[in-house]
C-alpha cells in the first residue's frame, strides 16, 4: 500500500527540476498541480512562473493545470499564459481526472508526467492512474505556522521513502542542484535583501538593453503653458489613516520631486510615456525619503516609498481618455482601508525603476500634456489635449467584495473600462482591465462586514 504514496523523485521545486532532461528521456507532456506547487494558495502567477510555464512549452512539451480548485480560480491564474488547458474540480486523488487531462493532451501515458506538493492527493492519485510523478516541496505564506494532519503524515512517509532506495530517484538524475546560479537566484531573491537587490539590478539591465535596441519613440518635451481642452482630472489625499505617519509624510516629499518631472510633459502623437525614462532614478541625494514600499508580499520601509500613488493617478487619468495602455502592473489595492467613497483602482498600479514600469502610447493625431503636481498634501493630475473627442470613458467595479482563504483576506473584483459615445450615451465598448484579487494587508477587523461573503 506504501508505494502507491512513494513519488517518482522528490525535489526542492518546480524551478529545480530539469526539464531537457525530461524531454531527452522521452516526455512530451507535463501536468501541474496548482496551489501550493507553483504559487502559495490563491496567489495569482508570477513572472518567475509564467516564464518558467513558457520556456517548458519552448522545449517541446505540452502543459497543462489539474487542480482542486473552481474554474474562475484557474482561469485568473492562466490569465498572462497561454496555451494552457487545464480540468477544475478534479476531485483528486481518484485517477478519473488524471487520465482524462492525459486524453486531452493526447499524449501517451507513459510520455506524461505529474507534478504536485501533496502525497494523499497527488502522488496517490498520478500512481493510480500509472502517470510518472514529481513531488515538490509545498508553498507556503511566511506568515503560515501551522500545517494540517495530513502533512504530519506525510512527514513520516517520506521518511520511510528515503530508505526505500529502489523507489528514489525511478526519472534519473533530474534535479538541477543548488549550484546552479540561475535556480539559485530565483530561490534567494524572496528570501535575501541582497539577492533581492541583484535580482533588481537584473531587471535593469535587461529593461536598459530592450529599451536601446527599440524603436519606440519616448514623450520628453515639457511647457509651462497648459493646452487648452481638459480630457481626465484627478485628485486625492496622500495620507493614508492607521499608517506609520512619518513613512506616510514622507511619502508626500517623494510624490512631489516625482511629479515635478512629469508636470507639463507633451506626448505627441506616435510617442510613448515611460513612467522611469521621465522620472529617472530615485535616491537620497535627489531629496528623495524613506516610504511604504511592498517587497515579497510585504509593506517595509523604502527609498522612494509611494510613487505608486503617482503611477495609479496617471493610469485613472489615461484611462478616461483615448490613450493606450501599453505596460500596466498590479500589486493589492487593499493595502489600507477604504477612506469614504471606493474609487476602483485608486490604489493598485505598481511600478519599480525600471523594470516594473507604466508605460502609454498616444495613438490619436492630437498632444496630450500630463499636469501634476502637490499642494497641502493633495495630489493634483489633469490630462489635456489641443482639441476634444467624440467618446467619454467611465470605469466600473463588479462583484466587488472580500473572502477569506486560509488565514488571509483577499479583495475581489473585476473592473472595467467603458467608452461611451458622448452625443448619445451608447455603449462602444467595455473592456475588463482587472481581474482583481488583492491580500487585504491591514488589520482585518477593519473590513466592512456586509462585504465579506462565505
Amino acid at each position: 500500500m506504501l508505494k502507491k504514496l512513494y513519488p517518482y523523485e522528490y525535489v526542492e521545486s518546480v524551478f529545480t527540476i530539469d526539464y531537457n532532461k525530461l524531454y531527452e528521456k522521452g516526455y512530451r507532456g507535463i501536468i501541474f498541480d496548482l496551489d501550493n506547487t507553483l504559487v502559495p494558495h490563491g496567489a495569482d502567477s508570477t513572472n518567475e512562473v509564467d516564464n518558467l510555464i513558457k520556456q517548458i512549452q519552448e522545449i517541446g512539451f505540452k502543459v497543462f493545470i489539474l487542480s482542486d480548485n473552481g474554474k474562475k480560480r484557474i482561469e485568473r491564474f492562466l490569465q498572462n499564459i497561454d496555451n494552457c488547458q487545464y480540468i477544475d474540480n478534479a476531485n483528486k486523488p481518484k485517477p478519473d481526472s488524471f487520465l482524462k487531462a492525459v486524453s486531452i493532451m493526447n499524449i501517451e501515458k507513459n510520455k506524461v508526467v505529474y507534478i504536485g506538493d501533496q502525497i494523499f492527493s497527488d502522488i496517490l492519485g498520478a500512481n493510480n492512474a500509472g502517470i510518472a510523478n514529481i513531488l515538490v516541496k509545498f508553498i507556503g505564506y511566511n506568515t503560515e505556522k501551522k500545517i494540517g494532519i495530513k502533512r504530519h503524515i506525510e512527514k513520516i512517509v517520506l521518511k520511510i521513502y528515503s530508505h526505500r532506495k529502489k523507489y528514489n530517484h525511478r526519472l534519473g538524475n533530474i534535479e538541477i542542484k543548488s549550484k546552479n546560479k540561475t535556480t539559485k537566484k530565483k530561490l534567494l531573491c524572496e528570501k535575501n535583501d541582497l539577492f533581492f537587490e541583484l535580482a533588481v539590478k537584473k531587471g535593469i539591465i535587461q529593461r536598459n538593453i530592450k529599451d536601446l535596441f527599440s524603436k519606440e519613440k519616448f514623450a520628453r518635451k515639457k511647457v509651462e503653458e497648459k493646452l487648452p481642452v481638459t480630457i481626465s482630472e484627478y485628485n486625492s489625499y496622500l495620507i493614508k489613516k492607521g499608517t506609520e505617519i512619518e513613512l506616510q509624510e514622507n511619502k508626500v516629499v517623494n510624490v512631489e520631486i516625482a511629479s515635478s518631472k512629469i508636470n507639463g510633459l507633451i506626448i505627441h502623437p506616435g510617442e510613448t510615456f515611460s513612467y522611469w525614462r521621465t522620472i529617472g532614478t530615485v535616491n537620497k541625494r535627489k531629496g528623495y525619503k524613506e516610504g511604504r514600499v511592498i517587497r515579497n508580499n510585504k509593506v517595509k520601509a523604502g527609498m522612494g516609498g509611494g510613487l505608486c500613488n503617482l503611477a495609479n493617478t496617471i493610469n485613472l487619468l489615461v484611462l478616461n481618455s483615448p490613450l493606450e495602455i501599453t505596460e500596466f502592473h498590479t500589486h493589492s489595492d487593499a493595502l489600507a482601508p477604504d477612506d469614504g467613497e471606493r474609487i476602483p483602482l485608486k490604489d493598485g498600479t505598481c511600478v519599480g525603476y525600471n523594470y516594473i514600469d507604466y508605460r502609454f502610447k498616444n495613438t490619436t493625431d492630437s498632444d496630450f500634456q500630463l499636469n501634476l503636481w502637490v499642494k497641502d498634501k493633495y495630489l493634483y493630475g489633469e490630462l489635456k489635449s489641443v482639441k476634444d473627442f467624440p467618446w467619454e470613458y467611465k470605469i466600473t467595479e463588479e462583484n466587488h467584495h472580500f473572502q477569506k482563504e486560509g488565514e488571509d483576506y483577499y479583495r475581489v473584483s473585476k473592473i472595467y473600462q467603458n467608452q461611451f459615445d458622448k452625443t448619445n450615451g451608447e455603449l462602444i465598448e467595455k473592456k475588463l482591465i482587472w481581474d482583481n484579487h488583492s491580500k487585504v494587508m491591514y488589520d482585518h477587523n477593519l473590513i466592512p462586514k456586509e462585504l465579506i461573503k462565505k
